[in-house]
Formats: C-alpha cells, structure tokens, sequence
C-alpha cells in the first residue's frame, strides 16, 4: 500500500480532523505524526492534554494504522524517515506561521516524488473558538497542578505575571501579542504576599493569614485556567507548613516557594537596611523534606528561593545553599537580588547549571529588569515571574483619575483613561 503522512495537535478533535484522516485513508495506510506539547508550545498555547492523551485518542480513530511523535512543527524529519508517498493537509497553512513549514514540505517530498494533496478547510470549524469556550468552562484542579511541570518541559522559558484578583487574573488569562506569526501570552500567574497584603492597605509582614489570601486567590481561581504559583513567605513552622502544602495542592495551584529566612517576614528588596535573618541550611532542608513527605502527587512543586545575594552574602554560599535544598527535594530554585545590574544573578545561573542541569531556575527581575527573557534563557532560567506589575501600574491609574475629578469638578475628563461599562460587562465571561 501507498504510505500517507499527517500531522495533528490533535488537542480538541473536530469534524476538519476527522476529514483529512477520512481523505488519507483513500490514498493508502495512514500514519499520524502527533505533534508534542513542545512542538505544539513553540507557536502556540500549551494544549489543554498532554502527549499520552492525545496519542492514545488518535490511535483509536478509525482509518488511523499508525500514531508517532511529531517532536517539532517541522514535518521534515519525520518525513525523511518514513519517506511518505502523500502528505495530507487542509488548504489553511498557506499563510501565517506554518506558510514556511508547507514549502519545506513540498521540497522534501520531492527527493522521492511524493505529492502534498491540500483539501478544503472545514468551514464552521474554528480551534480558536472552541479553545475560549472550553476557557469559559474553566478547568480542574488536577489538570491546573500538572500543567506547570509540563510548560517547563515544553519551554525554553515560562512566562508568568502577578495577579492578585479576580480582575487582574483575567488580563494575565487573556493579554497577547502576535509576533511574527506566534501568539505571546503569559503562561501562569503569581500570587504574592506583597501585592495581596498592600491591596487590603496592609504591610508585607505576613499580615494577611493564609486563609484570608485563599479567599481572593479562590476568586482567580473561578475565571482563569493557567496555573499559579503561591508565595509562601518562609513557609512558617514546618508543622504548619506541611498544612499549607496540603491545601494548596488539593485546591490546584502548582507550587509554593518559601525563603530561606526565618523571624517577622521583611520584604526582600531592603536588603541589609533592615534586620533579616537566614535560616540554616540543615532547618530549611528539613522543612523541604516535610513538604514533600505531606503531597500526596507527584506534580505539585515545591521551589526554595535563595535569599543569600539579598543580605549580602557570596554566589558560593547561595550555590552551597542551592545544591543542599535540591539534595533535600526542591523541585527548583529561586534565586533573588536587589542589584540592577543582574550580574549576581547570571553568575550564580552559570556556577549553579555546571552543577545541576535539571533543576527549574526562576528568576524575578524587579531591580534588574533591562535583562530580556531570550538572555535569561541563555543563562539556564526556566521561569521568569513578574511579581508585582499589576499592583504597581494599577494605583497610579487609579490614582490619576480620582486627583483629575477632584481638580475639575467633575468626571468626564478623565473619560479616556477609562474603560466604558459596556467594556467592564463584555470583559466577565457569562455577564449577558
């Protein structure tokens, strides 16, 4: 029989899929290349399941002889392989991102006179729409744990943006930009202490219990679906700690990262202006251990951030520090500065990867935020998390507007600055 070769996402399974494979099956024995959460994650969001899931779904669709992995949007290594007589594709990628991929094809499958057959697209199917219905359902808990694990194994760098409300959740949801082709989103969110206590006009001081900040990140919870990552302070006594673990993972969000510092939390960016104190290495490793012993899967993270740079001391103690609480269970580490000049935090990246090549790196560039992600990449970071932008742009906004209607008696001068009602009713999903 003639070989026919097609490559699918294959993440939401619609009536086009279902007739290009139907089409294949008239030309010969139909191999499918499903693409992988890394192929899929290098021009687009990350599928809502994951490789084993989808795999497992196509090979049961009848007319389907054979499923492999597509490691790359570029066909041509599997093609090159396999060495099919036809390649099936809708007419749709003739332009935008995969417009290069369909000339590479075409020239491959000339080496062996194989042929590209495009059939029409489907019409009334639109893998768009469908994705911001299912965002409109919202996910599970267990699909929001698992799903930070997989961004860090399908990026070269995960992306994420402070949220602290409901409000703030949607635009870290739903915020993109095109760029040459690709969508650019954020991939999660960050629930901070400092952004959570100074919106209720408290001090960072662990003010705000964690019952109290469950309630507001329960209302992140209601309209997102990307994961979270919970900033846990120093995590308190180890006894309350393992607790704290338990509850967060039964709620979905995907990980926790603590401090290594021990007394009344002071926020980090003052440095050695105020009295801060390191726990040791052989206390917080203990408290790490704890936490995992209390998790019950395998997919919740549990991240030690490095508070040696901030108090003054040395790369080596932070390096010494790094590689104790990855022996005792991180599943990564945060390395924190208040330098503008990021050179700490790139020397310990480098000395840390010689040593370890697997641990997440997480980076959060508040004082040395020139540094573009693509740099970070090249030093070995996994994620870069934006930890308190939508706080810090909100309240000058907002302030603006309240002096503007205070000087001029009345509010429609600030009417550009703005959003309208009809806006704020079309921004919650389910409000008409």
């Amino acid at each position: 029989m003639k070989k026919v070769y097609i490559a699918l996402s294959a993440d939401i399974i619609h009536k086009g899929h279902l007739n290009i494979i139907y089409e294949a099956k008239k030309h010969g024995s139909v191999t499918v290349g499903v693409l992988t959460d890394e192929a899929i994650a290098s021009y687009k969001r990350l599928p809502f399941l994951d490789f084993e899931h989808r795999k497992l779904i196509v090979e049961n669709i009848k007319g389907v002889k054979k499923v492999i992995p597509q490691s790359t949007l570029d066909y041509v290594p599997n093609l090159e392989k396999l060495k099919p007589d036809f390649v099936i594709h809708g007419d749709d990628w003739k332009n935008g991102v995969q417009k290069k991929t369909r000339a590479d094809v075409i020239k491959t499958l000339k080496k062996w006179n194989g042929k590209l057959i495009e059939i029409p697209y489907t019409k009334g199917i639109s893998s768009t729409q469908l994705n911001d219905e299912l965002k409109t359902i919202g996910t599970t808990p267990n699909t929001r744990l698992k799903r930070l694990r997989r961004l860090i194994n399908a990026k070269p760098l995960v992306r994420i943006l402070e949220s602290h409300s409901g409000l703030t959740s949607l635009i870290a949801e739903n915020a993109h930009v095109i760029k040459k082709g690709q969508k650019i989103e954020f991939d999660g969110m960050w629930s901070s202490s400092l952004t959570d206590s100074t919106s209720r006009g408290k001090p960072d001081i662990e003010a705000v219990d964690i019952t109290t900040r469950l309630h507001s990140l329960n209302d992140s919870l209601e309209c997102s679906t990307k994961p979270f990552i919970y900033d846990g302070d120093t995590g308190g006594r180890i006894e309350h700690f393992v607790f704290t673990v338990r509850t967060l993972e039964r709620l979905g969000i995907s990980a926790i990262i603590i401090e290594d510092k021990i007394g009344l939390k002071k926020n980090s960016l003052f440095g050695t202006d105020v009295d801060q104190t390191q726990d040791s290495i052989e206390h917080f490793s203990q408290k790490i251990i704890s936490g995992k012993k209390a998790q019950v899967t395998k997919d919740f993270m549990i991240i030690a951030r490095v508070e040696s740079l901030i108090l003054g001391k040395s790369v080596d103690d932070a390096i010494e520090r790094a590689v104790a609480y990855c022996k005792a269970g991180a599943d990564g580490v945060m390395i924190h500065s208040k330098e503008k000049t990021g050179n700490d935090i790139k020397k310990f990246c480098k000395a840390f990867r010689k040593l370890n090549k697997i641990t997440p790196i997480v980076v959060v560039p508040s004082t040395y935020n020139h540094i573009k992600e693509k740099e970070f990449q090249n030093w070995g970071v996994n994620i870069v998390i934006y930890a308190n932008h939508m706080l810090r742009s909100s309240y000058p906004a907002m302030n603006k507007v309240a002096i503007e209607i205070l000087k001029n008696g009345r509010s429609s001068d600030v009417n550009e600055d703005c959003m309208s009602i009809k806006e704020i009713l079309e921004l919650i999903p389910g409000t008409k």
